[in-house]
């Protein structure tokens, strides 16, 4: 049987994400980069310019987004919005961090849900010549948003873990390696994925006015146990995990999250700091470059690892 030939694909880029989008051209000949002009007017506001607009006529046309702050979110989403009125043929969202996937939920009369509302702005991007839009996003926080996209786009989940997978396949100790989950929302999140591993999972408890986490099933004792989730943000959960778990014996604790998020420099926290019995001490810590500007502030800083999504994206591209 044939190989089917890799479809051309013209891939414009946000200004964060021009690193990431240099990586996933250079896994395929198909992948063109193009690029935008993200001028402002005097008054702040977006003046942009689509470079080559004639010349993807016909194309299929993907775009690298990093809605890393409201203020970086409506430039982008216009053009967007524009990409696929350019007489295309397809067009591609690819939004590795949606990023307000933590407010998803409404606990109580006055809530607002911003990942729904996000959904719901992402699903009137306009159709393209070949149909809807498809939008590719890497491990999203809540498994309940998958249903807050409307009918007129494609949502594509994709996920971080096989990344995870063939590290932890390099390790020196690969066969004593144990995952562990901070909450139950990750282990329903993501143990399918790595059924080949012991497993602990860890919850928190309230003891008196504190919750503290605990270990809820498993034994770490004398392994390599890898805590697995898919976003951190300030840390103290992953911070508290692993202090129970070397309390429990484990011989090395490490961490891997699909999306570094950590606001106000809370990767500090982090840091490894030379004392081998240091309550903070992370053998490696990997996280994937879904959030540019933070792989840019914390590059070759142990225990940080940054694992690469831009073969993945590649590959989703062909989807």
């Amino acid at each position: 049987m044939e190989k089917r030939a890799k479809k051309p694909i013209h891939l414009f880029y946000c200004a964060e994400c021009e690193e990431l989008a240099r990586k996933v051209a250079e896994q395929s000949d198909a992948i063109q980069l193009q690029s935008i002009s993200w001028r402002s007017f005097d008054d702040g506001f977006p003046n942009l310019f689509i470079k080559n607009a004639h010349d993807i006529r016909g194309q299929h046309v993907a775009f690298l987004a990093s809605f890393s702050s409201p203020g970086v979110i409506f430039e982008q989403i216009s053009a967007i919005f524009a990409l696929p009125k350019l007489f295309i043929a397809s067009f591609t969202l690819v939004l590795p961090f949606f990023p307000t996937g933590s407010f998803e939920r409404v606990e109580e009369e006055g809530d607002v849900a911003t990942a729904f509302t996000m959904a719901r702005i992402l699903s009137m991007i306009p159709k393209s010549r070949g149909g809807p839009t498809s939008v590719v996003i890497y491990d999203i926080h809540a498994l309940q948003e998958r249903f807050y996209f409307g009918d007129d786009v494609l949502p594509c989940f994709e996920s971080g873990i096989p990344l995870l997978l063939q590290r932890l396949r390099q390790l020196p100790d690969a066969d004593n390696v144990t995952i562990a989950f901070p909450d139950d929302g990750a282990w329903k999140r993501f143990h399918k994925q790595l059924l080949n591993f012991p497993m602990v999972v860890c919850a928190k408890v309230r003891e008196g006015d504190k919750r503290i986490v605990r270990i809820k099933e498993g034994n770490p004792e004398g392994r390599h146990v890898v805590i697995v989730d898919d976003l951190v943000q300030s840390g103290g959960t992953l911070i508290e995990c692993q202090k129970v778990l070397a309390t429990h014996g484990a011989a090395k604790v490490s961490a891997y999250v699909t999306h570094g998020v950590f606001p106000k420099q809370s990767w500090e926290r982090f840091l490894q700091n030379g004392s081998e019995g240091s309550p903070n001490n992370f053998t490696y810590f990997w996280i994937t470059d879904s959030c540019p500007l933070t792989v840019k502030t914390i590059a070759n800083s142990a225990p940080f690892e940054v694992l690469s999504l831009a073969g993945s994206i590649a590959d989703a591209l062909q989807i």
